[in-house]
């Protein structure tokens, strides 16, 4: 088949018909490993490393990942009538680099405007000083798409933005109105001492109550770059305190990082979040969360705790 054809040379590697229809398994590469951890399927285009977590809903998306040149895309398209779940097939788009809106003003300067104000009084009324502004880059948008919004920048460890939280002030229905780009990245990198346990939560105004070492998810999921990241330094030890509705999901980041040898303190978070607990109590239900063990991850799944 045509599509078998372009992906072994694609991924520099034969692929090992499944005895699932369709289903090919490749040799990752995305990781090395002792075996092949590549799976796709040729028909509806799907693919998924087991052991990076790599996966993508299309062909295109795996060839960017790659990182292919325009010959492969192009004898894509033409191989597209192949692929019965295709309506449309999408063009390549190059990724943007992230961008702060061109209304973000830093909240260390002082200003008179009414919005300034409310948005000096929101940060403070969820524990966020002055100094947390500056090192955070924090600031806040009046006008434009981001209006109303305080504005919290992601840098990555060479100090190049990634990434952009915009929140609300005025608790609207939409909350939240982020950067247009990838949640696949390291939040905060640029603070992150990877020697030392780290602590995972879901937002960045979580990970700068908890200060030190605190990487936001930006969701309740880890995501494959930020994993990467983990195990190429080698953490040893870390921690993970997300809302109180996302049990589920730390068990899940849990029992995943288990496997990979780190030691985890899953903590059992009352309050919703650790920025409604504040730096001190928070620091306090840490300080005394022990690691989580195989038999206490069990009674987590079963609801006995």
């Amino acid at each position: 088949m045509k599509i078998v054809n372009l992906l072994n040379r694609v991924l520099k590697s034969q692929g090992q018909q499944l005895p699932k229809e369709n289903e090919y398994m490749y040799w990752s590469p995305f990781v090395a490993h002792h075996k092949p951890k590549l799976q796709v399927n040729i028909k509806n285009g799907k693919w998924h490393c087991w052991v990076s977590g790599e996966g993508g809903h299309n062909f295109f998306q795996l060839f960017k990942k790659v990182g292919v040149t325009q010959k492969y895309y192009d004898e894509l398209r033409q191989l597209s009538n192949e692929f019965v779940s295709y309506n449309y097939i999408p063009e390549i788009k190059l990724k943007k680099d992230v961008k702060l809106p061109d209304e973000y003003k830093p909240m260390w300067i002082e200003s008179k405007s009414i919005f300034y104000k409310h948005a000096l009084k929101y940060l403070k009324s969820r524990g966020i000083s002055e100094d947390d502004m500056i090192k955070y880059s924090i600031g806040y948008c009046e006008d434009g798409l981001y209006s109303n919004r305080i504005i919290i920048p992601s840098y990555d460890d060479e100090g190049k933005l990634n990434f952009f939280v915009g929140r609300d002030v005025f608790d609207s229905k939409l909350k939240y109105r982020n950067s247009p780009t990838p949640k696949n990245i390291v939040g905060f990198d640029l603070f992150v001492n990877w020697e030392e346990p780290i602590l995972l939560v879901e937002g960045a105004l979580d990970a700068i109550t908890a200060k030190v070492n605190s990487i936001p998810l930006f969701g309740k999921t880890i995501m494959s770059n930020l994993k990467k990241k983990i195990l190429q330094k080698k953490v040893k030890t870390l921690y993970i305190a997300l809302d109180n509705d996302a049990v589920k999901d730390s068990m899940r980041i849990v029992e995943e990082l288990m496997n990979e040898g780190i030691k985890v303190h899953m903590i059992t978070m009352i309050e919703k979040d650790p920025n409604d607990l504040g730096y001190e109590k928070f620091t306090d239900v840490k300080d005394l969360t022990k690691e989580t063990s195989f038999k206490q991850l069990m009674k987590y799944k079963l609801g006995m705790v």
